[in-house]
């Protein structure tokens, strides 16, 4: 009966062993991705920061006061970009984000749009038969510079069709190795901070809505390639982190069944002793 035991917990020793080989490639792969991941969104944050103080500029002279990017849309419903993985083992990197995504759809009064981008979030939201905008973008990491400039043309040409009344980003933020936070931000109708300016910037002979409609869909695809960055950066650093835990979870539940195994043979060896004195008195 011992015997059996041993061998039990010799098969599941080998299971875990095997578990945890892969694990720890899966953690190697994740460390990779994030250096890559990691550097480009350093590289893409001062892009949409001079994007933003240029339209700033424009906006702190009167006559671009009346653009219809700073104003709500002709619609009445909200928007939603949700920015998820293509893949799972990340930990709770896609949970928090669609509870996240959920807690602002219920303040809405009118059933919401979304707008999945990822594997994950395309299916997250078909199978819950959401309104869906587009299923276009279902592969987050296939998206680049050119695919998100696009995106931000068709966003805005919705916008001013009244399609839809705001525009809202959901992503993960990226803030370091093993801190990912689930974040969101309006980006249609445009927020007006020019005002805390005291001396405008003056732009001679300028059509300031022309400026604006160059300015301003350049900037929303910019800020979509932001997020993508962080999000890839942000799943990459969740994916290390849990597949970080399992190793150490593996590693505790051999040690268990190496101690387990231990005391499965001592009794084996105890037993025999106890047959062989039993049979040496019988004798």
């Amino acid at each position: 009966m011992a015997a059996a035991s041993m061998n039990d917990i010799k098969a599941r020793m080998k299971s875990v062993t095997g578990t945890m080989q892969i694990t720890k490639a899966m953690e190697l792969v994740a460390t990779s991705k994030l250096r890559r991941a990691k550097a480009r969104v350093e590289a893409v944050r001062p892009f949409t920061e001079t994007s933003l103080h240029a339209i700033q500029d424009v906006l702190c002279c009167p006559d671009a006061k009346d653009s219809p990017y700073l104003k709500a849309g002709k619609g009445d419903r909200t928007l939603y970009v949700v920015m998820a993985g293509d893949r799972g083992l990340a930990g709770g990197y896609n949970s928090n984000l669609f509870r996240l995504t959920a807690a602002l759809c219920e303040k809405d009064k009118n059933r919401p749009l979304i707008l999945p981008v990822g594997k994950k979030a395309t299916e997250h939201y078909q199978r819950r038969e959401a309104d869906i905008f587009s299923e276009k973008y279902g592969e987050i990491a296939q998206m680049g510079v050119g695919d998100c400039i696009k995106l931000g043309e068709e966003l805005c040409h919705g916008f001013l069709a009244g399609e839809f009344s705001r525009l809202v980003l959901v992503y993960t933020k990226f803030q370091s190795m093993i801190s990912q936070v689930p974040v969101y931000e309006t980006v249609l109708p445009f927020e007006n901070d020019a005002e805390a300016k005291s001396s405008p910037v003056l732009f001679e002979d300028a059509d300031y809505a022309e400026l604006l409609g160059m300015l301003i869909p350049t900037y929303v695809g910019g800020v979509l390639y932001s997020a993508v960055a962080e999000a890839l950066a942000s799943e990459s650093g969740a994916r290390r982190c849990a597949m970080n835990s399992a190793n150490k979870n593996a590693e505790e539940m051999i040690d268990t069944l190496m101690l387990r195994y231990n005391r499965a043979r001592q009794a084996v060896i105890t037993q025999e002793i106890t047959e062989i004195v039993s049979g040496v008195e019988a004798l």
